[in-house]
């Protein structure tokens, strides 16, 4: 009996654990950028962690990953087509490819954006012309396909780059436009439930987040016009705030406790709002401290984490908007990720990679190194954009066709 007992309790234990280290789809489980994994290295050599393995064909693009199990998913072109593509995490190499549609075209690098997710058996992926696709998550068997000009949606400049949202039994998107912003799927089918037809916001870069407030399930989206909240069971908006948008908004809204910051480039910087009761919208600050491009902006324990464009790397009480700190010098432009109660942060222009400490006292550095191999491919207005993803005790880094896989374990 006490046998027994043992033996389930270590089949719980290796259940969280595995549990812990998936990255099912962007931003992660929580959709905050933030991994759930421990005991991760709190100092790197001096070259940096050690380099697992590079696969060298997932295809152009700025796709990032979703992880769980042994697979890693993610999206890229290869000739003038766009893949759903499947990678061993232990080995880097691929398991299988699925045509997704048509090649994006772009003068700052062509291929897909967006980051496929994972729901049990199936992957979701959405195209850079707009093509939703479900495929079976073993084999990448194509189950159903939609397109986003059939609900009214039109390409944004830059491409469809929002990862879909799947949220009990449906895939959710923003195909934007007259017939309504955001849309909503049967998981099983691709059979539309609804579509948002009073709010027609353009699309923009911006993924949805699901959150539970005054007794509903919404869905959160940020466009060019607003911020909005939207009811899960029927599609109808519960609440929206202007939002000053310029040439493109990209940067995942963030949620906590009825507070919503959002942020963008080109000047525009943060706005925080609070959906009160009955879903009465109340400005709470905005500001230029965190004019936010695309790299990403993460809330850690109270604070904001993230670039800000013209003043540099920047942390910000969350409730607030006062700026704890920034610096300028020690790393340019990039994207953001957190573990284990680090930043890992990945300038943009070199492909260098630094680890901070998630902290409010300031940029205190353990360590740096810089891609290697770097793609020849990419284009010349393109720079290394697709964020870093940490997931069972590897770090995982894109240039283009180049996924590469270091170990952060902190495993002896």
């Amino acid at each position: 009996m006490t046998s027994l007992r043992l033996l389930t309790t270590l089949a719980l234990v290796f259940t969280v654990a595995d549990a812990s280290a998936e990255w099912p789809h962007w931003r992660g489980a929580k959709f905050d950028g933030i991994s759930a994994e421990e005991g991760l290295l709190k100092k790197w050599p001096s070259d940096g962690p050690k380099q697992l393995w590079v696969n060298q064909d997932v295809g152009l693009g700025y796709s990032s990953y979703a992880i769980v199990g042994n697979t890693l998913y993610t999206m890229g072109s290869r000739d003038v087509v766009e893949y759903v593509i499947a990678v061993d995490v232990a080995t880097g190499k691929e398991k299988w490819a699925t045509e997704v549609g048509a090649l994006l075209t772009n003068n700052w690098g062509n291929g897909p954006r967006a980051t496929p997710t994972v729901d049990g058996d199936k992957i979701y992926a959405m195209s850079g012309k707009g093509t939703l696709i479900c495929v079976n998550a073993a084999d990448g068997k194509e189950v159903w396909r939609v397109t986003m000009d059939s609900l009214g949606g039109k390409v944004p400049g830059w491409g469809y780059t929002e990862s879909p949202l799947v949220d009990g039994n449906m895939v959710v998107c923003t195909p934007g436009g007259g017939q309504g912003t955001m849309a909503a799927f049967d998981k099983t089918t691709g059979k539309k439930v609804w579509q948002s037809s009073d709010w027609t916001d353009p699309a923009q870069y911006s993924s949805i987040i699901p959150v539970d407030h005054n007794g509903a399930r919404q869905f959160i989206q940020l466009t060019m016009q607003s911020i909005a909240g939207v009811n899960s069971a029927d599609g109808k908006v519960l609440w929206k705030s202007a939002f000053p948008g310029k040439t493109a908004v990209i940067p995942t809204p963030i949620f906590s406790n009825g507070d919503v910051f959002v942020a963008a480039g080109y000047g525009v910087g943060c706005k925080m709002v609070h959906v009160g009761e009955g879903n009465e919208v109340k400005d709470l600050y905005s500001n230029t401290d965190m004019v936010n491009h695309h790299g990403g902006v993460i809330l850690h324990d109270g604070h904001l984490y993230g670039f800000c464009d013209g003043k540099g790397w920047t942390c910000m009480d969350f409730k607030t908007g006062a700026v704890k700190w920034q610096e300028k010098k020690a790393l340019k432009k990039g994207a953001i990720h957190a573990a284990d109660g680090k930043l890992y942060l990945l300038e943009e222009d070199s492909g260098t990679v630094v680890l901070i400490d998630a902290s409010p006292k300031g940029w205190d550095e353990h360590g740096r190194f810089t891609i290697s191999p770097q793609t020849t491919q990419r284009s010349k207005s393109g720079k290394v954009w697709t964020h870093p993803v940490v997931s069972g005790g590897k770090l995982f880094l894109r240039d283009q066709e180049l996924l590469l896989a270091y170990d952060v374990s902190g495993k002896k």
